[in-house]
């Protein structure tokens, strides 16, 4: 399913586009799919570094303990 957006671009790009036979849909398209992953990935990266520093504070005996806790308690 697909949904129609409408976008302004110089009327220069659109004529340009259309001479180089170049399709705007797929180009927009991968585009926005691009973006979005570039964003997903930035988000990801952001929350890896907060667990990370919430994490720096426990030591490994700590790490050790805790999955032993974890898994007694199976």
């Amino acid at each position: 399913m697909s949904v129609v957006i409408s976008v302004r671009v110089k009327r220069e790009l659109k004529e340009r586009a259309k001479q180089l036979g170049i399709d705007i849909r797929e180009v927009v398209e991968r585009a926005l799919e691009e973006e979005i992953k570039r964003r997903e990935e930035e988000e990801l990266a952001k929350s890896l570094e907060e667990l990370r520093k919430a994490l720096s504070g426990i030591s490994e005996r700590e790490w050790v303990e805790a999955v032993r806790e974890a898994r007694d308690a199976r």
